[in-house]
């Protein structure tokens, strides 16, 4: 059982604006969902609160220092590691391989030394943004494969999808 990220960051490391993404792109969403369906995925309550509902098909865990926060459909832990345990025994229920933390910043500062793969969107783009995320460590990851994301006319820039893995 495998930790991932899944995160697209623009060029300049902004990944936010405003509890948002700051672009618009479909064809990105649909790889999100395609990587992401079936398995538990690991948000803070401010990505959460961002999707406004549960993403279907998936374990959603939502990781938040609020001890009364709850909402249908998610699982609330309050650190971590708490919903690392959660989500792998989630995962091994579904039979699934992999964890999927979606965010924020602050959720992919805290997991990193978790994770074992990431499923990077390089946008290709400079937005502005008032969320970044450090760019990943050359030493401790090595790019395993990268593709064109197909840019349809609805996305707003282009971008290459990227896998890293954990060099060990």
């Amino acid at each position: 059982m495998i930790v991932v990220f899944v995160v697209a960051v623009a060029e300049n490391g902004v990944i936010g604006r405003n509890g948002q993404l700051p672009w618009r792109m479909p064809t990105d969403l649909k790889r999100f969902r395609k990587v992401t369906m079936g398995k538990p995925v690991v948000m803070g309550r401010k990505t959460y609160e961002s999707l406004r509902k549960p993403l279907d098909g998936r374990d959603n865990i939502v990781i938040t220092r609020q001890a009364n926060f709850a909402a249908p459909g998610i699982h609330v832990t309050a650190s971590v590691e708490e919903a690392l345990a959660l989500a792998r025994k989630l995962a091994g229920a579904r039979k699934v391989d992999e964890i999927a933390v979606i965010g924020g910043a602050e959720i992919f500062r805290a997991a990193l030394p978790f994770a074992d793969r990431i499923y990077l969107t390089v946008v290709k783009a400079r937005p502005e943004g008032d969320t970044v995320l450090e760019p990943f460590d050359a030493v401790l990851w090595r790019e395993t494969s990268r593709e064109a994301l197909p840019q349809s006319a609805n996305d707003q820039f282009a971008a290459d999808f990227v896998v890293l893995d954990r060099a060990h």
